[in-house]
């Protein structure tokens, strides 16, 4: 597809604001999703991204700015006007119709040609050929969530919208269907936009994502990019787990700075584009927990400590070190050796990249 195709069916919100009387729940949004890619807002409740997709759907009407796929204005068209669908939380599915007739609904009401069989090719993309004639009650959720996506994919949207899909299904079935939405929607070609609360969710299934806080866009990027260089101490707090640690900045090396933390100093990066830290500022460290290295010898960047909880999990151990810098959660994959809460003092190592310098 050429680059002039692909663009005339991106998403482009330019200066979108949505107000609840006094209330700004969206606060002038700018984003753009390219056609093809699987884009996530996540953000915690009340943060303002189901309203951004209830305003692309054209469920609620934006207070200001404009909303576009490609060239066409969507701002106030009406719901059933757009090139999108929604799958929302609750499958909705017709109780008296059977899988077949639950999905060929929209195409019906298009009177579009050749109903059953674009309803055949579509239950086949999602597996679900073989129950075409079943009520959805016959169905586990997994399925029904299948039938609820497959209605959405055959009138053939421009843009795919989920609202938290998976929230209702169990947990082993929630990773079953977030590889099966991700291949269902890359198979098809199509520009997806997920809603979700649920970082590991974000961060299994979208090439880009955005988090927002307070109705605007704290950081936006790949979700590899946004986890290992947080911008801001939300994000890092939002997106996985999480140690911050207060220090001052005591010396400059290029891209690395010396942070004076309460545990003895340690070398960290600025993630944040254009902003350096001047010596005597103030910062926050942020340190993922797997990225702490718990060593008896010790690394040269780290502070010392002492194991006070322990959770074996299998494949890996969750510790609590208490050190001078406060409590440190830490996380060791696939463990060699299980140390005991109580144990000599440890030292907790980080290499220099991980550590993240922030704005305090």
């Amino acid at each position: 597809m050429s680059q002039a195709s692909e663009g005339s069916r991106s998403l482009h919100l330019s200066q979108v604001t949505k107000e609840f009387g006094g209330f700004t729940a969206v606060d002038s949004l700018d984003l753009d999703v390219p056609h093809g890619s699987f884009f996530a807002l996540l953000g915690p409740s009340g943060c303002g991204k189901t309203t951004t997709l209830r305003m692309v759907a054209g469920l609620e009407t934006p207070t200001s700015g404009s909303i576009r796929i490609g060239d066409t204005d969507i701002t106030y068209a009406k719901p059933y006007q757009r090139p999108v669908n929604t799958v929302f939380q609750s499958y909705a599915l017709f109780p008296h119709l059977d899988i077949h007739e639950n999905v060929a609904f929209g195409l019906r009401r298009r009177k579009s040609a050749e109903v059953d069989r674009q309803v055949t090719q579509i239950l086949d993309l999602v597996e679900l050929g073989s129950q075409s004639r079943k009520r959805p009650q016959q169905l586990s959720g997994g399925q029904q969530q299948r039938v609820a996506l497959a209605r959405a994919l055959v009138v053939r949207p421009k843009c795919l919208l989920l609202d938290e899909p998976l929230s209702n299904l169990d947990a082993k079935l929630r990773i079953e269907m977030r590889r099966e939405i991700r291949r269902i929607v890359k198979e098809g070609g199509l520009t997806a936009v997920y809603v979700t609360h649920d970082q590991e969710e974000a961060l299994s299934m979208a090439d880009r994502m955005a988090v927002m806080n307070r109705g605007r866009i704290e950081q936006l990027g790949r979700a590899e990019e946004v986890y290992r260089n947080p911008h801001t101490a939300f994000v890092s707090g939002f997106i996985g787990e999480t140690n911050l640690l207060k220090g001052r900045v005591v010396e400059v090396r290029g891209e690395f700075l010396i942070v004076e933390t309460a545990g003895g100093p340690l070398v960290g990066r600025v993630t944040k584009p254009d902003w350096q830290p001047a010596g005597g500022e103030q910062v926050t460290l942020s340190i993922r927990p797997e990225a702490w290295r718990v060593d008896a010898d010790g690394g040269e960047n780290g502070v010392m400590g002492k194991i006070t909880e322990r959770s074996y999990l299998g494949q890996r151990i969750q510790y609590v070190v208490e050190t001078p810098a406060g409590p440190q959660q830490v996380v060791e994959l696939n463990p060699h050796v299980v140390r005991e809460p109580g144990e000599t003092a440890v030292k907790l190592s980080v290499r220099r990249g991980d550590v993240a310098v922030l704005q305090a």
